[in-house]
């Protein structure tokens, strides 16, 4: 099984570890950026903060929150513009004012949505993920996308806005997937099932989850 305390979870043929490639759990330290384990994301120049990076517009004084699963997988270009860069579309103006404003910036941000991502989710490369967005477990989208609104769980979207292409498993099976929830198995559980995990085999994949999963 794959080390989650590991930084760098892909080592070279020479033995040295891959730098643009990392498992964000343990280069995240954000108040407001949550991330699962060995949840991992991919970038041709790795940045020293990967927080800032991946979300540009999260800041510490943020009331928003992005949260991201466990096993989630993330290519070269994503980023997750959050409800911080969000601007009032209500007056006549979008002119955010009171950032100008030192007695008045304090508490001002008008988009406080916060942006979810499930479980065992891929971002392909360069999709872009919009504030107050939902994206559900077992998700792909397609490179390029943007993403807003609700993606159910176990479909593929692509495109701008990112759009449903098709489901992929049957809605019986993608509730028991979500019972299942093998994300949450114990690491040596995980590591007997990944032929069940990287099949289609969902019956194969039940004989082996634990009792309490079942």
């Amino acid at each position: 099984m794959i080390d989650r305390a590991e930084t760098y979870p892909i080592l070279l043929p020479d033995g040295t570890p891959h730098k643009g490639t990392v498992f964000l759990a343990r280069v995240i330290d954000h108040p407001q950026f949550e991330v699962g384990d060995f949840t991992y994301a991919s970038d041709f120049d790795p940045p020293d903060d990967w927080a800032t990076h991946l979300a540009p517009y999260l800041f510490a004084f943020s009331t928003e929150k992005l949260t991201i699963g466990r096993f989630c997988q993330i290519a070269h270009g994503v980023r997750f513009i959050t409800a911080s860069a969000s601007h009032d579309a209500s007056g006549i103006t979008t002119f955010p004012f009171p950032v100008f404003d030192a007695d008045s910036r304090d508490g001002y941000q008008p988009d406080r949505r916060d942006t979810v991502i499930g479980h065992d989710v891929r971002l392909g490369y360069g999709a872009m993920v919009m504030p107050g967005a939902r994206i559900g477990n077992g998700v792909i989208v397609g490179a390029g996308s943007v993403v807003r609104g609700t993606l159910p769980d176990y479909c593929i979207a692509t495109g701008n806005p990112a759009e449903v292409v098709r489901m992929r498993f049957e809605p019986d099976e993608i509730t028991h997937l979500n019972a299942l929830a093998w994300w949450d198995w114990p690491a040596d559980r995980i590591t007997a099932s990944q032929d069940a995990l990287m099949s289609a085999d969902i019956e194969a994949l039940t004989r082996q989850a634990p009792r309490s999963a079942t």
